[in-house]
């Protein structure tokens, strides 16, 4: 009998073996390696051993064998394929409970959960979406979704996947970066159809948040247990519902299904979804509570700091109120005694004839009284102030008519004076009385106070809704500060002296609700502006 099997035919050379491929050279100098290897699943073997005799006891004995080896060879590598995939599955996991489990950001969870939910190198469904509870625990209403929406774009996604070569992770932070807002935005049909009220005890959603199970959906359109206007926005036959639970809490439902291949979901895939689902639930819980505690503290330190706001604006007017109180006093209290000096000195003045000696004495006095009488004016300007009488008042024709009383003290000083009024300048809503004074200030700070100025230019012009009075000088720049010394009362400055005048301004105008600035200007010098509303604020009720 000759047989085919190199085994059998002491003729025929193993190295004529046509099931020996490349890399399997060790078989060739093996024989027992050789047969159980690629002899026993060889069909010359198996023709070969056909030929032997059925009264063979060989041949039963050896057919035997056979198939029990290729049985048991059968079951290991299914043990072993079943082994590698779980060292893959154990793998990924681990990899993404990593990343799960230092994200406090809500929407990288989100990005590295769906990913992986959809990704073929994770657990490969074609579409997932995530329903979570609102804050008042009344609805499950839908968040993301992820995934195609026809088979055009399923080819595309998968084509670009597999070009791009990337990792799960690098996908996830891909998907985080560049494709989050578009994705919700492409689903909110669907995530919309999908909002639940918690208290429908008979939907499928909320049975698998009470029984804390998966669900495995079968035959859809015609299941009595899925509502049908689920099926038909899933519009698959054939889905997964995923509840989320962490510590006793109901998370939310992940909704995944085979949109695309319409490939069935075994119950290995649910057990591994099963696994996946508790870190993914812990890590949108803690990142959803982070999330609101953030918000939490944004409120908080928001209130504190109106709160803040609140109590200086409260102390600022009760200073303002004792100001006021004091620089009432203080005026009743010197203007007589003031007023006498004044008189009794000018008398002597005119009497001087036969006091010529005192003459000298006597213009102090004079001079003195005088400079009491204006720290007196702007004292009670102070407490005027913090009453204001507002109305609608022609600027250009305040600034004429206080630029027309200072005129002797700027032709004394050899400083010119250049008015340059804006002809369409609307009415401005303004205490007459209080602004005339801060323009009159102004003016006379700078020219008795400010060096080397020979030249000062009143100037208004109008904005969008602002009118601006500024005075211009050519004197020296002032430093920054110095410029906030000059706003700030009774503070003492070298050579400018001491006083608040200015800073007297500043408070009018905040008042008025407008501003004081003083500037460099380009050309050289110094910008004193007041910038008024030209329109009433309206008070709300």
């Amino acid at each position: 009998m000759e047989f085919e099997c190199c085994w059998f035919n002491s003729g025929r050379s193993p190295l004529e073996c046509p099931n020996i491929e490349e890399g399997e050279e060790y078989l060739y100098t093996s024989q027992r390696k050789r047969l159980v290897e690629k002899c026993l699943t060889c069909p010359s073997f198996r023709r070969d051993l056909e030929r032997i005799p059925e009264d063979n006891e060989l041949r039963h004995i050896v057919s035997i064998l056979r198939e029990e080896y290729l049985e048991q060879r059968g079951h290991l590598n299914s043990l072993s394929a079943f082994l590698s995939s779980k060292s893959r599955e154990i793998k990924f996991l681990h990899e993404l409970s990593m990343v799960l489990q230092t994200s406090m950001d809500l929407d990288e969870v989100l990005s590295v959960a769906m990913t992986a939910i959809t990704s073929g190198k994770g657990f490969g469904m074609n579409r997932a979406f995530l329903l979570m509870t609102d804050p008042e625990r009344r609805y499950l209403r839908g968040h993301i979704g992820v995934g195609p929406r026809n088979y055009e774009e399923a080819w595309q996604i998968w084509d670009e996947v597999d070009r791009s070569n990337f990792s799960l992770a690098e996908l996830s932070r891909q998907f985080y970066k560049s494709k989050l807002s578009s994705e919700k935005a492409k689903f909110q049909d669907i995530l919309e159809h999908l909002t639940v009220p918690l208290h429908d005890g008979t939907h499928i959603f909320n049975r698998a948040l009470r029984e804390r199970r998966p669900i495995l959906v079968e035959n859809a359109f015609q299941n009595p247990e899925v509502d049908p206007v689920l099926a038909s926005t899933l519009g698959v036959d054939h889905f997964l519902v995923m509840p989320l639970i962490s510590r006793n809490r109901s998370i939310g439902i992940l909704l995944t299904d085979n949109f695309v291949t319409n490939k069935l979901i075994t119950p290995r895939d649910m057990q591994s979804l099963q696994t996946f689902a508790f870190p993914v639930a812990f890590a949108i819980e803690r990142a959803s509570l982070y999330e609101r505690l953030h918000e939490e503290v944004e409120k908080q330190v928001q209130a504190n700091q109106k709160l803040q706001e609140q109590q200086e604006l409260i102390v600022r007017m009760e200073k303002m109120a004792v100001v006021g109180r004091i620089t009432a006093t203080i005026a009743h209290s010197i203007r007589n005694p003031l007023a006498a000096i004044g008189g009794y000195a000018r008398a002597l003045l005119k009497s001087s004839a036969t006091l010529e000696q005192k003459r000298e004495y006597l213009e102090n006095i004079v001079v003195e009284a005088g400079h009491l009488d204006e720290v007196l004016h702007e004292v009670l300007s102070y407490s005027d102030s913090l009453h204001p009488v507002m109305d609608y008042w022609d600027l250009n024709q305040l600034a004429l008519a206080v630029t027309s009383e200072l005129k002797p003290l700027l032709r004394e000083r050899d400083i010119t004076l250049d008015l340059n009024l804006d002809a369409d300048l609307p009415a401005a809503w303004l205490d007459y009385k209080q602004i005339s004074y801060c323009l009159r200030t102004i003016v006379n700070h700078v020219a008795t106070n400010q060096p080397q100025v020979d030249r000062i230019e009143v100037q208004t012009s109008r904005g969008h809704d602002t009118v601006t009075l500024c005075v211009n000088d050519n004197g020296l720049a002032l430093t920054g500060e110095l410029k906030k010394a000059l706003t700030t009362p009774f503070t003492a400055i070298e050579k400018l002296g001491m006083g608040i005048g200015l800073p007297l301004c500043k408070v009018i105008l905040e008042r008025h609700g407008c501003s004081f600035v003083i500037e460099d200007r380009p050309e050289g010098g110094n910008r004193y502006c007041i910038v008024l509303q030209h329109k009433k604020e309206e008070k709300t009720l």
